[in-house]
């Protein structure tokens, strides 16, 4: 996605569409990490975590400025799920994208 530039593509449906948080399924990337984009979104990104991993599955969730500032932490866990951690209880993680085989 990024040598293509699809982020910044879905960054500008995400604001002419006004969401705060997308969820993006079968990215293809390996590890996890985090982005931010030069316009201020925030791109989470979760995948197969093993050396030499297939570029298959993985998910990913774009978030807006003001959604990444109530972002208190995130979590991955491979290549299908990422748990974020929101304001309140800091114990609590909720789920947040699930792809399906």
């Amino acid at each position: 996605m990024w040598e293509t530039g699809k982020t910044s593509q879905i960054a500008l449906e995400m604001r002419r569409y006004n969401l705060a948080v997308l969820g993006i399924s079968e990215t293809h990337w390996t590890q996890a990490g985090q982005k931010r984009l030069a316009t201020g979104e925030m791109l989470l990104y979760s995948g197969h975590e093993e050396d030499n991993a297939p570029h298959t599955q993985g998910v990913a969730l774009m978030l807006s400025k003001v959604a990444r500032n109530a972002l208190v932490g995130w979590e991955s866990h491979g290549s299908r799920i990422i748990q974020n951690k929101e304001g309140g209880d800091l114990n609590e993680y909720y789920p947040m994208l699930c792809t399906h085989k």
